[in-house]
């Protein structure tokens, strides 16, 4: 039983090295469109990587903080702030591949939340809203500095509730599943229906939208 759960722990931290990688890879490329300095791509680097975590942590009283406890996430991101210093702004073709890390930093913190918050033995409903925060808000932090309107808060394709399925996915899979493939599938349904819902302009209905037109 030890050495599954030490499996497990090693299996939860690849994500959550993958999830911070993504949010970092986002961070940095908003922060590119900006034409922002190497203090500004690491800045955004951190915050779209950390954000979502550290209020999670906050909020579930975990400390020290995810990122204060593996210090060597941030010496990640100062590493791709820095080489990513050296290249000139976002070319066009770059620009709309900008979805991809965002949508894959999406799922990957949005289960790995929901998965922290059963560990503290959190109801259902509310460790999904967990996952949903920790996936989302990140982004909302970063457009809130780069004085853009969150996509959480418009009616922009799907974001918040791609989160919100790809959470409960994973909640109901675990019955049934080993966490492993349960997180796995509660992180594909989440990417992939994100990378839907951009591709196919997915967005929840709007009463004052249709109402106008």
């Amino acid at each position: 039983m030890r050495e599954e759960s030490a499996l497990v722990q090693q299996f939860f931290l690849v994500i959550e090295y993958l999830a911070v990688i993504s949010g970092g890879l986002y961070g940095i490329l908003l922060a590119k469109r900006h034409g922002m300095d190497f203090v500004g791509l690491f800045a955004m680097a951190f915050i779209l990587a950390f954000g979502g975590g550290t209020l999670r942590d906050l909020f579930l009283d975990r400390h020290p903080l995810f990122w204060i406890r593996h210090q060597e996430y941030a010496l990640i991101l100062f590493g791709m702030a820095f080489g990513a210093s050296f290249f000139r702004s976002l070319s066009d073709a770059i620009e709309k591949w900008l979805h991809l890390p965002d949508a894959f930093g999406l799922g990957l913190f949005s289960i790995l939340g929901t998965s922290f918050a059963l560990e503290a033995d959190v109801p259902w409903f509310i460790a999904s809203l967990l996952g949903v925060v920790t996936g989302s808000f990140g982004g909302v932090m970063g457009q809130v500095i780069c004085n853009e309107m969150p996509n959480l808060f418009t009616s922009s394709p799907l974001y918040a509730t791609c989160s919100f399925v790809g959470s409960w996915t994973f909640l109901l899979l675990s019955l049934i599943l080993s966490v492993e493939y349960a997180t796995l599938c509660g992180i594909a349904v989440v990417v992939v229906f994100r990378l839907a819902a951009v591709r196919f302009d997915l967005r929840l209905p709007n009463r004052s939208e249709s109402s106008s037109s």
